[in-house]
């Protein structure tokens, strides 16, 4: 019998409720995909429970946004239980909108992409973004680190400057895992570049900070036409050996997973990965992680 999964990771979005700008440029996902879609493409892989993950909504639709997927959270004909949602922490008012979410049961986090365009590097270490993330700890509420893999370093940094802040790493810091598998040699005009052993290093490094917690996903996404298990195995296993059994957790990322592969394959992919590891490590990582990190009952 295999063992449940909580999939830390699930987007999901309607393009009559909501605006995406970012999805003009890719044209395989600029349609709705709702919660109907995602049972549907999740049968079989035995998915329990999910936790939604922000989509860079227009800036004016984010209270819009939690009052949407609260809704699902609150319904018991979905899987949705949890969520992380979108906001800006150098933003004037971001420290009041996250008070407001102290009597959500639902709202565990905040995520901000910083791997965009007009994001330029070392943007969290600002004073007014520290701040912002230093008030989430506060407030019990977690923050989903997602930026360009080459500048995890920045993200080791403002992890230390924040040590009462809980951090989600997502995607496998944004590796390449032909990159990782050493297959490939990075390309330095790709804004997503980065060295093998810098990559390497640097989770390492963010492994041993005790409030950090990696998400295996993303990976899925970036892989090449014909890959294999075998080519994602490294990534998989060192986000685990640098964080530990106890501090890693399983993210679908479908639809954006639909780039590289069905989020059945991803999941049966990463089951295979973990196989030969103890029952109790398998489950740790698939299940029993996401129900004390994000305090789910």
């Amino acid at each position: 019998m295999m063992i449940p999964i909580i999939d830390t990771h699930q987007h999901m979005w309607d393009l009559k409720e909501f605006s995406l700008p970012w999805l003009t440029d890719i044209e395989s996902l600029n349609k709705s995909h709702n919660m109907v879609d995602y049972v549907t493409a999740s049968e079989g892989s035995v998915i329990s429970k999910t936790i939604y993950m922000e989509v860079d909504v227009e800036p004016s639709q984010r209270s819009k946004e939690v009052d949407y997927v609260s809704d699902f959270c609150n319904r018991d004909d979905n899987p949705m239980v949890a969520a992380v949602v979108s906001g800006s922490p150098m933003e004037e008012g971001f420290i009041d909108i996250v008070k407001s979410y102290r009597n959500n049961p639902y709202v565990k986090g905040v995520r901000q992409v910083l791997h965009v365009p007009e994001m330029p590097r070392s943007s969290c270490l600002e004073g007014s973004f520290i701040d912002g993330i230093r008030c989430l700890g506060e407030a019990g509420k977690s923050f989903d680190v997602c930026m360009r893999p080459s500048e995890l370093s920045d993200a080791l940094a403002m992890v230390l400057k924040c040590p009462d802040t809980l951090f989600i790493l997502d995607h496998c810091g944004n590796a390449d895992p032909e990159i990782v598998s050493g297959l490939s040699e990075p390309d330095g005009n790709e804004p997503f570049a980065h060295s093998r052993q810098q990559w390497l290093d640097d989770m390492s490094a963010l492994g041993q900070c005790e409030n950090v917690v990696c998400k295996l996903s993303g990976i899925i996404a970036r892989a090449p036409s014909g890959w294999n298990t075998d080519l994602l195995a490294p990534t998989v296993r060192h986000c685990i050996s640098s964080f530990g059994y106890d501090r890693v957790i399983v993210g679908g990322d479908w639809p954006v997973c639909n780039m590289g592969a069905t989020l059945g394959a991803w999941i049966n992919s990463l089951r295979e990965i973990i196989q030969d590891y103890k029952e109790t490590e398998q489950r740790a990582i698939l299940n029993e992680n996401a129900v004390r990190i994000y305090q789910l009952s």
